[in-house]
């Protein structure tokens, strides 16, 4: 009895060993992952320096759980999401805007970013907020991204807030067409929040 049992179980490790090959637990990865690239940047090679320039801290903003992950949201109706098929972010989009707004803002402004540990003992003007959309309005066919900014001027301490809205229109709701549409309307709202910072 003992042996039957224990050539059961060796058949049935045999089994679940073959199957592991066709089976797989974790989403298949997406041939190719998005990202945001900024129309403006600096120079090459140009130097910046905090004794001539102001100096801002871009905090990475906050974001609803729908688009706190890799994946593309697509609002279906009011009441329900949908995700771009076969479409993720090589990391979530918080992270990608905010290097955006970094890399948009010093050649607009003539700001230098600081880095979190830079701007321990003086961080300058403040940037903050929260992403409220970052994906594809289904019913309009359009890439929305929308950005509720929070800017603390100087040791003041005085916030000002201001929304910005970009849409974009998709030709089909694929993760190329929605990549590069999220990409321009994100640029259209680092370029107005950049603005909005100024000198």
């Amino acid at each position: 009895m003992t042996m039957i049992r224990s050539t059961k179980s060796l058949l049935a490790l045999t089994a679940l060993a073959s199957l592991s090959g066709c089976i797989s637990f974790a989403a298949k990865p997406p041939a190719s992952l998005l990202t945001l690239t900024s129309a403006t940047t600096l120079p090459v090679n140009q130097t910046q320096s905090s004794s001539t320039a102001p100096t801002i801290t871009i905090q990475v903003p906050a974001v609803a759980q729908s688009i706190a992950g890799v994946r593309i949201p697509v609002q279906a109706s009011q009441t329900s999401i949908a995700y771009v098929a076969k479409a993720q972010w090589v990391e979530p989009p918080a992270r990608l805007f905010a290097r955006l707004l970094s890399d948009t803002i010093p050649p607009r402004t003539g700001r230098i970013v600081l880095s979190s540990a830079q701007s321990f003992t003086d961080p300058g003007a403040v940037l903050s907020g929260e992403i409220r959309s970052f994906g594809v309005d289904a019913g309009t066919n359009m890439a929305v991204v929308a950005f509720d900014g929070s800017l603390i001027r100087s040791t003041g301490k005085v916030v000002e807030k201001r929304r910005f809205e970009a849409r974009v229109p998709v030709s089909a709701i694929a993760a190329g067409p929605v990549g590069v549409a999220l990409n321009q309307a994100a640029n259209q709202v680092a370029v107005e929040v950049a603005d909005w910072v100024g000198r």
